[in-house]
């Protein structure tokens, strides 16, 4: 196994290359979240609104 001379850590264009990705990781995962909310919301409120009557 090969050694690593910064002990793990990354340099500096690494480290914010990562943030990124993480960043983007989270909003999209929120971004899909919301819309699964949003839509089961639609759909219940919907039936909800044609079983009334």
């Amino acid at each position: 196994m090969s050694e690593n001379p910064n002990n793990g850590k990354l340099d500096p264009a690494a480290e914010k290359i990562r943030r990124r990705r993480s960043i983007a990781i989270g909003l999209t995962l929120g971004f899909m979240v919301l819309a699964f909310y949003i839509a089961t919301f639609i759909r219940l409120g919907s039936n909800a609104a044609s079983g009334m009557h």
